[in-house]
């Protein structure tokens, strides 16, 4: 029997469309697989309709479900013993999240928070595992995935224990600069990321990174753009993150 469903989450009645293959093919981890498959996999699953601001999964639960990301926007999150929030990654539609769980059969690993309302299919372990053994394309993304996180974490334990706030501020901005594109040496992040959200991805206080933001724009690195923040001199901004980080030649 699967574990109950994290509170605020709750089992919608799908379309026989979404309950189709069609839905699945939105899942990078899918990919290429044959439409039977797919199909089979769409019967197995539980689908769920959530609203945004709502968790997901909850640190240290035991539920061993992989979930697949329809649409919508989740964020991987924990709470330290004083109350501070901890961001790990924010996942888009398309992602997997859950397998580690699934893959040790330990508890959750962190919480999990819809960002906006989303559709979802989670999957029980032992299909889950079956999946893996059934299909090896699937079996060797997913270890590529947990390598590329044990280097994304590995990075983030070095930054967090040798740069200063200001540095790892520099450094997030940068890795949000990159994955929203930067063209003519520009940048535009919309909607600006909230200063609350920054300060918990790298470990400190909103007020900080305000203040550290000022002190960019007056330098002329971001530039405010109505809702969004952009990035006016990314090859700057790189070359401030190489210098701290020993990359620089």
């Amino acid at each position: 029997m699967r574990a109950p469903l994290s509170p605020g989450m709750a089992p919608t009645t799908p379309s026989t469309t979404l309950r189709s293959s069609l839905a699945l093919r939105r899942i990078a981890l899918l990919e290429g697989l044959s439409d039977q498959r797919l199909d089979l996999l769409a019967q197995q699953c539980l689908w769920h309709s959530v609203e945004a601001g709502k968790p997901l999964l909850l640190r240290a639960e035991q539920q061993g479900d992989v979930f697949l990301l329809v649409s919508g926007r989740v964020r991987v999150t924990t709470y330290s013993a004083n109350g501070r929030q901890v961001t790990f990654r924010d996942s888009e539609a398309g992602e997997h999240f859950g397998d580690i769980a699934a893959l040790d059969g330990g508890p959750r690993s962190a919480d999990v928070v819809t960002l906006e309302p989303s559709v979802l299919a989670s999957l029980d372990r032992l299909s889950f595992m079956a999946l893996l053994r059934d299909e090896p394309v699937v079996a060797e993304r997913v270890m590529q995935r947990l390598a590329s996180l044990v280097r994304q974490l590995s990075e983030r334990v070095i930054d967090l224990s040798t740069l200063g706030v200001q540095n790892r501020l520099h450094a997030e901005l940068l890795r949000l600069a990159r994955i929203a594109g930067v063209e003519g040496n520009q940048s535009r992040l919309d909607p600006a990321p909230k200063h609350a959200a920054l300060a918990s991805q790298i470990s400190t206080n909103r007020e900080q990174v305000t203040r550290e933001l000022n002190v960019l724009v007056r330098s002329g690195v971001l530039r405010k753009d109505g809702k969004a923040l952009l990035v006016a001199d990314a090859a700057r901004l790189e070359r401030m993150v190489s210098q701290v980080r020993g990359d620089a030649g």
